[in-house]
């Protein structure tokens, strides 16, 4: 988020600041001193207290935070209460649908325990930590994540500055609804780039496809800062930093982890050609035409969407100026169905989507921005403001 933008954004993201302060403390308020350990961090003082909020993942481990099962149910809707202050309605929507399909992920994998715990697939084993004390001018902020889903917002100096990154996915990606219908949590942000590769004369796209195989997940994955040449981690890696105590746990995930990368097939070079680079792959949005211009602004939309209306940077991007600095690049199929990834890159911007894994129905979305996630920009500057 841009905080040289005008007065009106500001005011924007004062009242979700706000909102969210109001939320946090009525959820901090409600916890007893053993809840209160598990669901408070500490606050962004400085690099070593803040590590811990820069901390993030989408698998399903321990994300840090008092979660769905160690909370009462009015605890639970008072923390629901405080997600909902940081996304917009369909977002919310589509986060509380990606919670209830570790149900459907249960059923498909046949209600087995796995990952070191009593039940494998858990929509209770979804984590919230407030880090600080909401509210005033003192920096603070707050992490929910769980299996596919990682909300990471900071607030300074009563605004909210930085909601990023932001991850969503989806496991299984389609799944069958009565009546024929297919429940699709993230179907717009997958169909809208496969339109838009699909568009592109031959010349582009040969440019903007940069190998017929998809990684096996997205690049960046879950590293707190991106850095030029950073390459796809296997499953193993994003994991968590210490293996399962269970040696029979452990063994599983790094089998699975292999299969995954063998599955995807790429070599040394193709990792090389997927690398993310500071310099952005793919074709550039100024060579675009007025129909994939637009398709690339709904594109931008499906994921800037995901934060309330007044936060939403999508207006910048109706400015040709801006729009035309947006590079986008595919790797892997075109076709409905088949393994894809595509990553749209920008001044400040960083989106990254694939769905490969599953047969290409466990899908993976994040939005980043690699000079300002965690708020670490505003952060610094807010330092050296209050430094004594």
């Amino acid at each position: 988020m841009n905080l040289s933008e005008p007065a009106a954004a500001d005011a924007a993201r004062r009242e979700v600041a706000t909102a969210m302060a109001r939320a946090a403390q009525a959820w901090v308020d409600s916890l007893d001193l053993r809840q209160r350990a598990r669901g408070l961090g500490h606050p962004p003082a400085n690099e070593a207290t803040d590590a811990e909020r820069r901390r993030w993942f989408y698998t399903p481990t321990d994300h840090g935070g008092l979660t769905v099962h160690q909370q009462r149910p009015d605890q639970h809707r008072a923390a629901m209460r405080l997600i909902s202050t940081g996304l917009s309605t369909p977002a919310y929507v589509t986060v509380a649908t990606i919670m209830g399909l570790e149900n459907v992920l249960d059923q498909i994998e046949g209600f087995t325990a796995k990952f070191d715990r009593i039940r494998g697939r858990d929509p209770g084993l979804y984590y919230l930590r407030v880090f600080g004390e909401p509210g005033g001018s003192a920096p603070w902020g707050w992490r929910f994540g769980g299996h596919h889903v990682s909300l990471n917002n900071l607030i300074v100096d009563g605004a909210l500055v930085a909601a990023t990154p932001l991850f969503l996915g989806a496991d299984p990606a389609a799944s069958p609804l009565l009546g024929g219908a297919v429940n699709r949590p993230l179907a717009r942000v997958e169909d809208l780039g496969r339109d838009l590769v699909r568009s592109l004369p031959s010349e582009l796209a040969r440019r903007a496809i940069l190998l017929d195989k998809a990684p096996s997940d997205f690049v960046t994955a879950n590293r707190t800062t991106v850095a030029d040449g950073d390459q796809v981690i296997p499953l193993a890696g994003v994991w968590r930093d210490e293996a399962f105590p269970d040696p029979v746990e452990q063994a599983k995930l790094q089998a699975l982890s292999d299969r995954i990368d063998r599955n995807a097939g790429l070599d040394a070079h193709d990792h090389r050609v997927v690398a993310y680079t500071t310099r952005a792959k793919g074709v550039a949005a100024a060579e675009f035409d007025a129909e994939q211009r637009e398709l690339l602004r709904r594109l931008l939309a499906t994921y800037f969407g995901r934060v309330p209306d007044a936060l939403s940077p999508a207006s910048r991007y109706l400015d040709d100026a801006v729009l035309d600095q947006v590079s986008f690049a595919w790797a892997g199929s075109t076709q409905a169905g088949q393994p894809h990834y595509y990553r749209l890159q920008g001044p400040r911007l960083l989106i990254e989507w694939d769905n490969t894994q599953r047969g290409a129905n466990h899908a993976h979305s994040v939005w980043r921005d690699p000079s300002a996630d965690f708020g670490l920009d505003v952060l610094a500057r807010h330092r050296a403001e209050h430094r004594h």
